[in-house]
C-alpha cells in the first residue's frame, strides 16, 4: 500500500510551505530587556515595557520602566509608569512613580500618583495635555546643513 515502484524517480519538495509570519497581537508590549542598550529615540503607538537603558527620548502610548530600567532623555507616553532611573523630564496623561523610582527632570501630568520612597528632583506641573504638545519632539528631522556645507567645502577644493 505504502511502497513506491523502484522505476519512478523520487521528488523531494526542497522549497517548505511559506507561511506569513503572525505579528503580534496589538496590546502585547514591546520589551527592551535588561541587556540591551539603545543610543537613539524610540517611537511607537504601542506599549513599551524598558528594563534596559536609552539614551534618548521614548515615546509610545504606554511606557512602563522597570527597576533596573534607565532612560536618559524625555519620556512622552498617555500613561508613564516609572519603578527605575529617568533622568529627564516625564510628559504623560496618567504618571506613576513607585517607590523605587529615581527621577531627576521636571513631570508633566494631568494624573499623578508618587508611592512613599519615589526620589523626584525637578518640579511637577499640571497640564490638560501634557502630551500633545510634544509629539512631533521624537519624529523631527535632524539638521544636516552643518555637515553638508562641510562636504560641499571639501569636494570643491
Amino acid at each position: 500500500m505504502f511502497s513506491k515502484s523502484k522505476d519512478e524517480p523520487t521528488v523531494a519538495n526542497s522549497s517548505p510551505a511559506r507561511t506569513q509570519p503572525s505579528r503580534p497581537a496589538s496590546n502585547a508590549p514591546s520589551i527592551i530587556g535588561s541587556d540591551v542598550e539603545i543610543t537613539g529615540n524610540v517611537s511607537t503607538n504601542g506599549e513599551i515595557q524598558l528594563d534596559g537603558s536609552v539614551e534618548g527620548d521614548v515615546r509610545a502610548s504606554s511606557i512602563t520602566l522597570g527597576e533596573n530600567g534607565a532612560l536618559n532623555g524625555t519620556v512622552s507616553a498617555d500613561r508613564v509608569i516609572v519603578r527605575g532611573t529617568v533622568d529627564g523630564s516625564i510628559n504623560g496623561r496618567v504618571v506613576e512613580l513607585h517607590k523605587s523610582a529615581k527621577v531627576s527632570g521636571d513631570v508633566k501630568h494631568e494624573t499623578l500618583s508618587i508611592e512613599a520612597g519615589a526620589r523626584v528632583d525637578g518640579n511637577f506641573k499640571y497640564d490638560q495635555d501634557p502630551v500633545g504638545n510634544i509629539v512631533g519632539k521624537v519624529k523631527e528631522k535632524p539638521d544636516f546643513s552643518i555637515i553638508e556645507s562641510a562636504v560641499d567645502k571639501k569636494s570643491a577644493s
